[in-house]
């Protein structure tokens, strides 16, 4: 893989656009803004697709490109340093990696015309196979046309069967080395001939086609078919055309089907793919195995943010129990084991701001076994996937006595880390919450034991001055959710106060409502569609805000609206409301900020760095001054009239 291949798998194009400043809407599988480039606030004329990681504006510039393009045209680079900053960004070293030249891309294309051609050499065995054609129809399920659109085959039980037929058709030896069909022993003092070393690496197994996203032939995956084999499990070894942790086993299928349904359920197996791929549940891949990469996490975020991990209890649950939460387990890099590292996973779900869930096979059934049994049953499964946090609490809670408090502690002790690497207060304490009811303690006790326990810092942002974002401190869901309950409430119902409210937050010295004044992610997302909606002048404000809403904000937004039925007929008041609203929520983020900002100060001088102690006593005098002009709003209103 060339180094800019490697940057723009690692690097999302929607996130990269978004951060340098422009505001994109979904529409379909694609995103639309205005463009960065020239002057236009009345047609969203730029357009950004996802799945190639390209842009276009359709617009005065008509120009697009990709990742590379949109950096050296917004910040005015020249290639070579576009790829230096993007390769800083997705952690690739740019010295590791060659661009491809074209006789690299000769060769790769010949290992893949050679794994083609093996497609057909393990499917002839597979026809000629009665047994093994028979375990694939009788015991897996699998109808003869899927077999055929999955390129099912066999391995014939020599070794050397694929090293004879692939040699005689002119591949060489090393051919059939680089692409992972054969393997070379070791020297050894008792072989004399070269070609006595080279034999075939798969024998005696149902072969698999493996294929990138685009849809190109990478290697195989090989099921034993006698259960006294080992391993169960065997994948072509890492070549130049296949890396294990960069692709996911069915995805050039499912691509199209995860963006439709915005989900991805990653299974373990292949032929639960298969199966479930044949039951009509076209939106699932696998890892092939091995522990989930990010590089792989990455592949799915460019059609879906909403990710369940479909696992057997074994693996997702007590794998985990057994190894401990505390760090992320080699054990489970084995070949043919599927490693469930929560933690891992959580830090994974917020780099890349998806939604990751879990659900558990029930009755010790294979996934490929339970849509088997019931097409539905599967449909409810996934759609009753938990929260990892959730998934975690409650596998830890089976078969334990709860009265029991060693065991309390224990299962707390091994929960509460992972609720501290949650980067968002208000799901740190609701996930505080419902392991104290679990547990049936007051919550006050788990903040203590929680006091007592060794803390691991998350990586904080860096803003001015190079002063550290001060961590994040839980909120109480009882006020300052419902407040912001409120101001969203109200806004989706009369989106066009929006403009009135600003106006008088300037009018007081104070920043116009953001999406970053909410500390809830639904109501950020509601105010960004309330926001987008008094920006343009073709819809209603409201209409728009409907219209525009994403399938996973309805029921809430019809919540909140059911609340806002009877609101007051005078805007005056529910100006002054909201006024207030605002008031008491930038007050309380601003005293918790202060109350950081001093922890880190005390620090800093307890550590003898006075100069970053200085830097934080300014952040809290600048604090200090928004709190009094926040403070000073009430007196204000009361003395001047809303307009």
């Amino acid at each position: 893989m060339s180094t800019t291949d490697e940057i723009k798998a690692r690097i999302d194009i929607v996130d990269l656009v978004t951060e340098a400043g422009v505001k994109l809407r979904k529409t379909g599988r694609n995103y639309t803004g205005f463009c960065p480039f020239h002057t236009n606030k009345r047609t969203p004329a730029f357009v950004v697709w996802p799945d190639t990681g390209t842009w276009r504006c359709f617009g005065e510039c008509n120009e697009g490109g990709d990742i590379f393009k949109f950096l050296m045209k917004k910040e005015g680079l020249e290639f070579k340093d576009a790829l230096q900053k993007l390769a800083d960004r997705a952690g690739v070293k740019v010295e590791s990696y060659q661009r491809e030249t074209p006789v690299q891309k000769e060769a790769y294309q010949r290992l893949r015309d050679l794994l083609e051609d093996a497609i057909i050499f393990y499917r002839n065995h597979l026809l000629d196979h009665k047994e093994v054609l028979a375990y694939l129809h009788e015991k897996r399920a699998l109808t003869d046309s899927t077999i055929e659109a999955f390129g099912l085959g066999y391995a014939p039980n020599s070794w050397d069967a694929a090293l004879k037929h692939f040699t005689a058709k002119g591949y060489s030896q090393q051919d059939l080395i680089d692409a992972g069909i054969a393997t070379e022993r070791e020297s050894d003092s008792r072989t004399s001939s070269s070609e006595s070393r080279v034999y075939d690496r798969f024998r005696h197994r149902i072969m698999i086609p493996i294929r990138d996203e685009a849809g190109r032939m990478a290697g195989f995956g090989a099921r034993i078919v006698d259960p006294t084999d080992i391993p169960k499990f065997l994948n072509s070894p890492e070549t130049p055309i296949f890396t294990k942790g960069r692709l996911l086993y069915g995805l050039d299928r499912a691509r199209k089907t995860i963006r439709t349904v915005d989900q991805a359920v990653i299974v373990e197996g292949y032929l639960d793919v298969i199966a479930l791929h044949q039951a009509g549940y076209e939106n699932v891949v696998s890892p092939m195995g091995t522990a989930l990469t990010e590089d792989q996490l990455r592949l799915l975020k460019k059609s879906t943010r909403r990710i369940v991990l479909a696992l057997d209890p074994d693996t997702a649950g007590q794998k985990a129990v057994l190894h401990g939460l505390d760090t992320a387990r080699s054990a489970m890099d084995r070949e043919g084991e599927f490693g469930f590292d929560a933690r891992g996973l959580l830090r994974n779900e917020a780099r890349l701001q998806a939604d990751l869930r879990v659900a558990s096979m029930p009755d010790g059934l294979d996934p490929d076994e339970l849509v088997a049994r019931s097409r539905e049953e599967w449909k409810q499964l996934i759609e009753n996937a938990k929260p990892i946090v959730t998934h975690v609490m409650e596998t830890l809670a089976v078969g334990r006595d709860l009265k029991d408090p060693k065991v309390k502690n224990q299962i707390a002790s091994q929960i509460l880390p992972l609720i501290e690497d949650l980067p968002n207060a208000p799901e740190r304490d609701t996930y505080r919450q419902q392991l104290a009811r679990m547990l049936k303690v007051d919550e006050g006790a788990l903040a203590g034991a929680q006091a007592q326990a060794p803390r691991t810092r998350r990586p904080r942002t860096v803003k001015q001055a190079n002063i550290p974002e001060p961590p994040d401190v839980s909120v109480s869901i009882s006020s300052s959710r419902k407040v912001e309950e409120y101001i969203i409430a109200v806004l989706l119902r009369k989106p066009e106060l929006l403009y009135r409210l600003d106006r008088f937050l300037q009018q007081y010295g104070l920043a116009r409502l953001s999406a970053e004044d909410f500390d809830y992610t639904d109501y950020q997302l509601l105010f960004d569609l309330i926001h987008a909606a008094v920006e343009q002048d073709q819809t209603e404000h409201h209409d728009f805000v409907i219209e525009s809403l994403p399938e996973s904000l309805r029921s809430l937004s019809a919540e909140l609206l059911a609340q806002t039925v009877k609101l007051d007929s005078l805007e005056e008041k529910l100006l002054a409301e909201l006024l207030r609203g605002v008031k008491r929520i930038r007050d309380d983020a601003t005293n918790e900020k202060i109350i950081q900002y001093k922890f880190l100060q005390e620090d800093a001088q307890e550590n003898d760095d006075l100069k970053t102690a200085t830097l934080y006593q300014g952040e809290v005098l600048k604090l200090t001054k928004l709190k009094r002009v926040i403070d000073e709003l009430d007196r204000k209103m009361s003395l001047k009239r809303l307009e």
